[in-house]
Protein backbone atom coordinates (compact mmCIF):
# COMPACT_ATOMS: atom_id res chain seq x y z
CA UNK A 1 0.00 0.00 0.00
CA UNK A 2 3.27 2.23 0.83
CA UNK A 3 4.30 1.58 -2.44
CA UNK A 4 1.57 2.32 -4.29
CA UNK A 5 1.21 5.93 -3.19
CA UNK A 6 4.65 6.77 -4.02
CA UNK A 7 4.24 5.76 -7.30
CA UNK A 8 1.06 7.92 -7.72
CA UNK A 9 3.27 11.02 -6.31
CA UNK A 10 5.69 10.46 -8.82
CA UNK A 11 3.13 10.66 -11.38
CA UNK A 12 2.93 14.52 -13.23
CA UNK A 13 -0.11 15.74 -12.29
CA UNK A 14 -1.40 16.73 -16.02
CA UNK A 15 -5.31 15.88 -16.60
CA UNK A 16 -6.49 16.57 -19.98
CA UNK A 17 -10.39 17.32 -20.21
CA UNK A 18 -12.24 18.62 -23.42
CA UNK A 19 -11.40 22.40 -23.75
CA UNK A 20 -8.99 23.01 -20.53
CA UNK A 21 -5.62 21.31 -19.61
CA UNK A 22 -4.38 21.06 -15.76
CA UNK A 23 -0.37 20.60 -15.38
CA UNK A 24 0.13 20.44 -11.96
CA UNK A 25 -2.41 22.78 -10.78
CA UNK A 26 -2.54 24.91 -13.10
CA UNK A 27 -4.87 26.04 -15.27
CA UNK A 28 -4.39 26.71 -18.86
CA UNK A 29 -7.37 27.89 -20.78
CA UNK A 30 -8.39 27.18 -24.09
CA UNK A 31 -7.39 29.10 -27.05
CA UNK A 32 -9.52 31.66 -28.02
CA UNK A 33 -11.77 31.01 -30.92
CA UNK A 34 -11.55 33.48 -33.97
CA UNK A 35 -13.90 36.65 -33.16
CA UNK A 36 -16.57 36.40 -35.56
CA UNK A 37 -15.75 39.20 -38.24
CA UNK A 38 -17.27 42.77 -38.17
CA UNK A 39 -20.27 43.85 -40.10
CA UNK A 40 -19.63 46.79 -42.11
CA UNK A 41 -20.99 49.74 -42.36
CA UNK A 42 -22.81 51.19 -45.74
CA UNK A 43 -23.65 54.58 -46.92
CA UNK A 44 -26.95 53.16 -48.84
CA UNK A 45 -30.15 53.69 -46.68
CA UNK A 46 -30.92 49.89 -47.13
CA UNK A 47 -28.81 46.83 -47.58
CA UNK A 48 -29.05 42.74 -47.56
CA UNK A 49 -27.44 39.85 -48.34
CA UNK A 50 -28.47 36.46 -48.36
CA UNK A 51 -26.85 32.51 -48.80
CA UNK A 52 -28.78 31.86 -52.48
CA UNK A 53 -28.85 27.94 -51.63
CA UNK A 54 -29.88 28.22 -48.00
CA UNK A 55 -31.75 31.12 -48.37
CA UNK A 56 -29.55 32.31 -44.95
CA UNK A 57 -29.28 36.16 -44.16
CA UNK A 58 -26.15 37.06 -43.65
CA UNK A 59 -26.79 40.86 -43.20
CA UNK A 60 -29.39 43.29 -43.15
CA UNK A 61 -29.72 47.07 -43.05
CA UNK A 62 -33.01 48.11 -43.34
CA UNK A 63 -33.66 44.82 -45.01
CA UNK A 64 -37.39 44.85 -45.39
CA UNK A 65 -37.88 49.13 -45.31
CA UNK A 66 -39.79 50.14 -48.70
CA UNK A 67 -37.72 51.87 -51.02
CA UNK A 68 -37.97 53.24 -54.30
CA UNK A 69 -36.07 50.48 -56.77
CA UNK A 70 -35.65 52.57 -59.78
CA UNK A 71 -34.00 50.26 -62.84
CA UNK A 72 -33.26 47.10 -60.57
CA UNK A 73 -37.40 46.71 -61.50
CA UNK A 74 -35.98 45.49 -64.70
CA UNK A 75 -35.19 41.98 -62.88
CA UNK A 76 -38.58 41.61 -62.69
CA UNK A 77 -39.38 42.91 -65.74
CA UNK A 78 -36.92 39.92 -67.20
CA UNK A 79 -38.28 37.29 -65.07
CA UNK A 80 -41.67 37.69 -66.03
CA UNK A 81 -40.71 37.21 -69.72
CA UNK A 82 -38.26 34.28 -68.93
CA UNK A 83 -41.14 32.54 -67.14
CA UNK A 84 -43.50 32.64 -69.38
CA UNK A 85 -44.84 29.40 -71.23
CA UNK A 86 -43.60 28.44 -74.38
CA UNK A 87 -41.41 31.66 -74.40
CA UNK A 88 -39.32 31.89 -77.83
CA UNK A 89 -36.55 33.86 -77.38
CA UNK A 90 -36.11 33.84 -81.47
CA UNK A 91 -39.14 35.59 -82.05
CA UNK A 92 -38.96 38.84 -83.69
CA UNK A 93 -40.41 42.00 -82.27
CA UNK A 94 -40.73 45.26 -84.27
CA UNK A 95 -39.81 48.52 -82.63
CA UNK A 96 -42.36 51.36 -82.49
CA UNK A 97 -42.32 54.71 -82.58
CA UNK A 98 -43.82 54.63 -79.09
CA UNK A 99 -41.08 53.07 -77.58
CA UNK A 100 -38.77 55.83 -78.67
CA UNK A 101 -41.51 58.66 -77.65
CA UNK A 102 -41.23 57.36 -74.48
CA UNK A 103 -37.70 57.28 -74.08
CA UNK A 104 -37.55 61.23 -75.12
CA UNK A 105 -40.70 62.34 -72.80
CA UNK A 106 -39.14 60.37 -69.89
CA UNK A 107 -35.47 61.19 -70.39
CA UNK A 108 -35.25 57.71 -69.80
CA UNK A 109 -31.89 54.99 -70.21
CA UNK A 110 -31.75 53.64 -73.30
CA UNK A 111 -30.80 50.87 -75.46
CA UNK A 112 -31.09 53.40 -78.70
CA UNK A 113 -33.19 50.65 -80.90
CA UNK A 114 -34.11 51.91 -84.23
CA UNK A 115 -38.14 52.41 -85.31
CA UNK A 116 -39.11 49.47 -87.56
CA UNK A 117 -35.94 47.06 -86.60
CA UNK A 118 -37.11 43.55 -85.74
CA UNK A 119 -35.42 42.71 -82.53
CA UNK A 120 -35.73 39.08 -81.52
CA UNK A 121 -36.58 38.77 -77.37
CA UNK A 122 -33.46 37.49 -76.62
CA UNK A 123 -31.84 40.75 -78.05
CA UNK A 124 -34.44 42.93 -76.27
CA UNK A 125 -33.52 41.08 -72.77
CA UNK A 126 -29.70 41.95 -73.45
CA UNK A 127 -30.89 45.85 -74.58
CA UNK A 128 -32.74 45.29 -71.30
CA UNK A 129 -30.27 44.13 -68.67
CA UNK A 130 -26.88 45.80 -70.15
CA UNK A 131 -27.32 49.26 -70.83
CA UNK A 132 -30.72 49.77 -68.80
CA UNK A 133 -33.24 50.49 -71.60
CA UNK A 134 -36.42 51.41 -70.96
CA UNK A 135 -37.01 51.19 -75.04
CA UNK A 136 -36.37 47.21 -74.80
CA UNK A 137 -38.29 46.97 -71.08
CA UNK A 138 -41.29 48.75 -73.42
CA UNK A 139 -41.26 46.26 -75.91
CA UNK A 140 -41.19 43.66 -73.79
CA UNK A 141 -44.17 44.53 -71.75
CA UNK A 142 -46.08 45.33 -74.97
CA UNK A 143 -45.55 42.35 -76.52
CA UNK A 144 -45.68 40.15 -73.52
CA UNK A 145 -48.87 41.68 -72.02
CA UNK A 146 -52.29 40.94 -72.91
CA UNK A 147 -54.86 42.93 -74.27
CA UNK A 148 -56.13 44.51 -77.42
CA UNK A 149 -54.34 48.06 -76.91
CA UNK A 150 -50.95 48.83 -75.52
CA UNK A 151 -52.18 50.49 -72.37
CA UNK A 152 -54.24 47.61 -71.84
CA UNK A 153 -50.94 45.41 -72.16
CA UNK A 154 -48.87 47.23 -70.45
CA UNK A 155 -51.12 47.22 -67.81
CA UNK A 156 -51.35 43.52 -67.83
CA UNK A 157 -47.76 42.82 -68.10
CA UNK A 158 -47.19 44.99 -64.41
CA UNK A 159 -49.84 42.64 -63.29
CA UNK A 160 -47.94 39.91 -64.22
CA UNK A 161 -45.25 41.47 -62.57
CA UNK A 162 -47.43 41.79 -59.22
CA UNK A 163 -48.68 38.23 -59.09
CA UNK A 164 -44.51 37.13 -59.66
CA UNK A 165 -43.85 39.25 -57.12
CA UNK A 166 -46.50 37.90 -54.36
CA UNK A 167 -45.85 34.31 -55.87
CA UNK A 168 -41.88 34.86 -54.56
CA UNK A 169 -43.02 35.93 -51.13
CA UNK A 170 -42.34 39.60 -52.03
CA UNK A 171 -44.63 40.65 -49.04
CA UNK A 172 -42.99 44.60 -49.87
CA UNK A 173 -42.99 45.21 -52.98
CA UNK A 174 -45.29 46.80 -55.65
CA UNK A 175 -44.66 47.78 -58.87
CA UNK A 176 -46.48 50.00 -61.57
CA UNK A 177 -43.99 50.08 -64.20
CA UNK A 178 -42.51 47.81 -66.21
CA UNK A 179 -39.13 49.78 -65.66
CA UNK A 180 -38.85 51.90 -62.50
CA UNK A 181 -39.95 54.86 -63.92
CA UNK A 182 -43.00 54.79 -61.36
CA UNK A 183 -46.60 56.89 -60.81
CA UNK A 184 -45.67 57.29 -56.84
CA UNK A 185 -46.14 53.57 -55.81
CA UNK A 186 -43.51 51.39 -57.42
CA UNK A 187 -41.12 50.21 -54.75
CA UNK A 188 -39.26 47.24 -53.03
CA UNK A 189 -36.90 46.03 -50.24
CA UNK A 190 -33.22 45.16 -50.02
CA UNK A 191 -34.59 41.36 -49.08
CA UNK A 192 -37.26 41.38 -51.69
CA UNK A 193 -35.38 42.19 -53.97
CA UNK A 194 -32.90 39.55 -53.22
CA UNK A 195 -35.10 37.05 -53.15
CA UNK A 196 -36.18 38.05 -57.14
CA UNK A 197 -32.41 38.02 -57.83
CA UNK A 198 -32.11 34.68 -56.02
CA UNK A 199 -35.38 33.12 -58.36
CA UNK A 200 -34.22 34.89 -61.56
CA UNK A 201 -30.26 33.09 -61.60
CA UNK A 202 -32.28 30.05 -61.68
CA UNK A 203 -32.69 30.41 -65.25
CA UNK A 204 -29.73 29.91 -67.53
CA UNK A 205 -30.54 32.51 -69.85
CA UNK A 206 -31.18 35.13 -67.17
CA UNK A 207 -27.59 33.81 -65.79
CA UNK A 208 -25.76 34.13 -69.02
CA UNK A 209 -27.39 37.81 -69.83
CA UNK A 210 -26.59 39.10 -66.56
CA UNK A 211 -22.95 38.01 -66.02
CA UNK A 212 -22.14 39.72 -69.64
CA UNK A 213 -20.11 42.49 -69.57
CA UNK A 214 -20.61 43.94 -73.32
CA UNK A 215 -22.10 42.46 -76.32
CA UNK A 216 -22.81 43.05 -80.16
CA UNK A 217 -26.47 41.96 -80.92
CA UNK A 218 -27.66 42.08 -84.58
CA UNK A 219 -31.11 43.39 -85.21
CA UNK A 220 -33.10 43.12 -88.82
CA UNK A 221 -33.63 46.77 -90.43
CA UNK A 222 -36.73 47.72 -92.25
CA UNK A 223 -34.88 47.08 -95.72
CA UNK A 224 -34.38 43.59 -94.92
CA UNK A 225 -30.61 44.22 -93.91
CA UNK A 226 -29.11 44.23 -90.45
CA UNK A 227 -27.69 46.40 -87.85
CA UNK A 228 -25.44 45.77 -84.76
CA UNK A 229 -26.42 47.17 -81.39
CA UNK A 230 -23.09 47.39 -79.07
CA UNK A 231 -23.97 47.54 -75.79
CA UNK A 232 -21.65 47.35 -72.25
CA UNK A 233 -23.24 46.33 -69.00
CA UNK A 234 -23.17 49.56 -66.61
CA UNK A 235 -22.95 47.19 -63.34
CA UNK A 236 -18.95 47.87 -62.75
CA UNK A 237 -18.90 44.93 -60.16
CA UNK A 238 -18.66 41.79 -62.84
CA UNK A 239 -14.81 43.38 -63.50
CA UNK A 240 -13.78 45.03 -60.65
CA UNK A 241 -15.12 41.50 -58.13
CA UNK A 242 -13.89 38.00 -58.07
CA UNK A 243 -16.51 35.94 -58.68
CA UNK A 244 -19.03 38.36 -59.12
CA UNK A 245 -22.02 37.17 -61.60
CA UNK A 246 -24.68 39.73 -61.86
CA UNK A 247 -27.29 41.18 -61.29
CA UNK A 248 -28.72 45.30 -61.96
CA UNK A 249 -28.14 48.66 -61.58
CA UNK A 250 -30.44 51.36 -61.05
CA UNK A 251 -30.58 55.21 -60.18
CA UNK A 252 -32.95 57.59 -60.22
CA UNK A 253 -33.91 61.38 -58.58
CA UNK A 254 -36.16 59.22 -55.63
CA UNK A 255 -33.78 56.14 -55.85
CA UNK A 256 -30.76 57.25 -55.65
CA UNK A 257 -28.35 54.91 -56.66
CA UNK A 258 -29.09 50.99 -56.37
CA UNK A 259 -27.48 47.62 -57.34
CA UNK A 260 -28.63 44.13 -57.21
CA UNK A 261 -25.61 42.05 -57.16
CA UNK A 262 -24.33 38.11 -56.71
CA UNK A 263 -21.10 36.35 -56.67
CA UNK A 264 -20.17 33.25 -56.57
CA UNK A 265 -16.63 31.97 -55.08
CA UNK A 266 -15.99 27.96 -54.49
CA UNK A 267 -19.31 26.68 -53.82
CA UNK A 268 -21.24 29.49 -52.29
CA UNK A 269 -23.06 32.02 -53.72
CA UNK A 270 -24.24 35.16 -52.23
CA UNK A 271 -26.80 37.65 -53.44
CA UNK A 272 -27.80 40.98 -52.07
CA UNK A 273 -28.89 44.66 -52.55
CA UNK A 274 -28.76 47.87 -51.51
CA UNK A 275 -30.94 50.96 -51.69
CA UNK A 276 -30.71 54.54 -52.09
CA UNK A 277 -27.18 54.84 -51.95
CA UNK A 278 -25.11 58.14 -52.54
CA UNK A 279 -23.14 57.71 -55.62
CA UNK A 280 -22.36 55.42 -58.21
CA UNK A 281 -18.50 54.42 -56.81
CA UNK A 282 -20.72 54.09 -53.33
CA UNK A 283 -23.07 51.61 -54.53
CA UNK A 284 -20.57 49.60 -55.19
CA UNK A 285 -18.03 49.61 -52.35
CA UNK A 286 -21.21 49.12 -50.59
CA UNK A 287 -22.16 45.75 -52.47
CA UNK A 288 -18.56 44.60 -51.75
CA UNK A 289 -18.20 45.29 -48.12
CA UNK A 290 -21.72 43.46 -47.95
CA UNK A 291 -20.33 40.58 -49.71
CA UNK A 292 -16.41 40.22 -48.36
CA UNK A 293 -18.55 39.73 -45.27
CA UNK A 294 -20.76 37.36 -46.22
CA UNK A 295 -17.86 35.10 -47.68
CA UNK A 296 -16.00 35.37 -44.28
CA UNK A 297 -18.73 33.70 -42.35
Amino acid sequence: MKTGIKAICRITATLVTAGSVVTAGALVAPAAQAAAPKAPSIVAKGGFLMDSASGRTYFSKAGDTRLSTGSTTKIMTAQVVLATKGVNLDTKVTIQKAYSDYIVRKGASSARLIVGDKVSVRTLLYGLMLPSGCDAAYALADKFGSGSTRDARVKSFIGKMNTTAKNLGMKNTKFDSFDGIGNGANYSTPRDLSKLATAALKNGNFRTIVKTTSTTQRTTTKSGGYRNMKWTNTNKLLSSYTGAIGVKTGSGPQAKYCLVFAATRGKRTVVGAVLASTNEANRTADAKKIMDYGFKL
